[in-house]
């Protein structure tokens, strides 16, 4: 059986230091795509907006500021609690976001426990996918990512996806 942890929470897109709009969201965790974190956003709009990037970062980003380009993560403090911000940087724009670091954290933690860290290459769907990014690409001959279901290549684990809007 795939191991799967999901959570539903509410953030908060910041738009200013005074002001923020809640976000419904939901976090998935899938071992098989281990490395990963996925982040799907009920915005409102016809389909949800899906980013994935890599659990590592998120893990970090409970402690201390990391990531650098498309997603960044920080612990902060808002009106006296902790909190967890994740900067999202797309093609379509950028978004800040403020998640409650306790529902978070909780959430990572039971992440941790069902696939714990050096053990992500150990869960099925590791080696096909593995596989699947080194294959070459039909067209030119040479290696690298080729088109998945939908027309879109395989993501690397730090880089997020954005779904269509």
């Amino acid at each position: 059986m795939d191991t799967v942890v999901e959570r539903e929470l509410e953030l908060k897109l910041v738009l200013s230091p005074e002001r923020s709009v809640p976000v419904p969201a939901r976090l998935t965790y899938r071992g098989d795509d281990a490395y990963a974190v996925h982040i799907t956003f009920h915005i409102g709009s016809e389909r949800p907006v899906h980013w994935t990037f890599a659990r590592e970062l998120l893990v970090e980003g409970v402690f201390r500021a990391c990531g650098e380009g498309d997603v960044r993560v920080w612990p902060t403090r808002h009106n006296g609690r902790k909190a967890i911000r994740i900067a999202l940087t797309s093609p379509d724009g950028d978004a800040l976001l403020e998640a409650p670091s306790a529902q978070v954290s909780a959430w990572l933690e039971r992440t941790l426990r069902a696939v714990p860290p050096g053990t992500e290459a150990e869960h099925p769907g590791f080696e096909e996918e593995l596989v699947e990014l080194l294959a070459p690409a039909p067209a030119d001959g040479r290696g690298g990512p080729s088109p998945g279901p939908g027309g879109e290549g395989p993501r690397a684990a730090e880089e997020p996806t954005e779904g269509e809007a």
